[in-house]
């Protein structure tokens, strides 16, 4: 057995088998996180591989990519070879990585929120190569960061992530207790009464027969709480803005629809006729936009308020007389 014990930043994906003995910056962290982080290079479904094969091992046991690692774990890691084409050096364009550069709102050591823009994910999946946290990692390559709260991927604005688990443990906390306020600009069809100022319709996931996952509303799924706070009523559509005092998934998309408010540019809960009359108006994308995050004071920031800019189209909508 190999006895030495590296640090998990300094693992190759082509190196021999090392074995990693986890330290307070890692408990509690899933190991498939883990792993992603510590083999940067190699695709994520590679990653599952090696798990489900038992390649991992923790205290020399299978582990599921679920296990939380605890203060002295020994993680196996396996040698995996990959082909150089799917280094994330070679796949992610330079311009890109520049753009979401430009795009950071605010940066400390701790924390850092970025303007996301509309169509680029928030992590790499299913179809998907790279996304925000890839394109961060190799700008901020001497930190360990992690994505504090997720956005669809064709929603825009704020998007807040942590460089160390400290941060990321104190972030996630101040989700939820909500002591963070996350607003939204929401452009959805129909005109929206002024009385209607709170969703709290339960949401649930599902996975259709054709493997597609969604949420639908359902008495037994999870509470959630959406707040509308100011409406502007325009002629065949409102602009709405919106608190999230819960994070489900979906969750302003489906508590919309639930009130027969469909977001326009919506491919996956939308009015598919009313999207395509939008779009001869120049509205080609979902119109979700993460307008503001507002920070408590911590450890880690001052109190701090931060405005992400509105999408060009969001304005043109928003000028337009009724």
């Amino acid at each position: 057995m190999n006895t030495n014990i590296p640090n998990p930043d300094t693992i190759s994906a082509t190196s021999g088998v090392s074995f990693v003995e986890v330290d307070h910056t890692q408990v509690d962290q899933r190991l498939d996180n883990f792993l992603l982080k510590t083999l940067k290079t190699v695709p994520k479904t590679r990653v599952y591989r090696i798990i489900r094969k038992g390649e991992v091992r923790v205290n020399k046991k299978r582990c599921k990519p679920e296990y939380k690692l605890k203060m002295g774990d020994i993680v196996r890691v396996p040698p995996v070879r990959i082909d150089q084409t799917h280094d994330a050096d070679s796949y992610i364009a330079p311009a890109l990585i520049e753009s979401v550069e430009k795009a950071i709102l605010f940066e400390n050591k701790h924390l850092i929120l970025i303007n996301k823009p509309s169509g680029l994910a928030v992590h790499s999946g299913s179809g998907i190569n790279f996304g925000v946290i890839d394109i961060m990692r190799r700008l901020r390559p001497d930190t360990e960061i992690e994505l504090a709260h997720r956005l669809d991927r064709d929603t825009s604005g704020c998007l807040l992530l942590a460089k160390h688990r400290q941060s990321l443990l104190a972030m996630q906390r101040c989700f939820l207790d909500n002591t963070l306020t996350k607003t939204y600009l929401a452009v959805v069809k129909g005109c929206w009464s002024q009385n209607k100022k709170e969703i709290s319709v339960t949401l649930k996931k599902v996975t259709l027969p054709n493997g597609e996952r969604r949420v639908l509303v359902d008495p037994a799924g999870q509470s959630a709480l959406t707040k509308i706070v100011d409406c502007q009523q325009k002629q065949d559509y409102s602009i709405l803005t919106i608190q999230l005092m819960t994070g489900r998934t979906h969750q302003i998309r489906v508590h919309c629809q639930s009130q027969g408010h469909e977001l326009i540019g919506d491919t996956k809960y939308g009015d598919i006729d009313f999207n395509k009359t939008m779009k001869k108006k120049g509205v080609k994308r979902l119109m979700l936009h993460a307008s503001r995050l507002e920070l408590p004071r911590t450890e880690f920031s001052d109190e701090l308020v931060i405005n992400a800019d509105t999408p060009v189209i969001f304005n043109q909508l928003i000028n337009n007389p009724k």
